[in-house]
């Protein structure tokens, strides 16, 4: 079985040097949460558009309503 090299680096070490660095950890965790976050956000904020829809419209329609009595 043949050895595979890159530049002069074995591949099998290259690799095993790759799965036990944990450089750019910290980053990958905080781009996974900020990323749940901003989903969470989303969410919400779609969930709380059809709330405040039904709370304009039922003001619109109390406005309008005082509106027509006072004229």
């Amino acid at each position: 079985m043949r050895n595979l090299e890159l530049e002069g680096i074995p591949v099998k070490s290259l690799l095993a040097g790759l799965w036990n660095d944990d450089h750019g950890q910290d980053l990958i965790e905080y781009t996974l949460l900020m990323a749940f976050v901003a989903l969470a956000s989303a969410a919400l904020f779609i969930g709380a558009g059809g709330s405040i829809s039904g709370i304009w419209s039922v003001s619109n329609s109390q406005l309008a309503a005082a509106s027509s009595s006072v004229s």
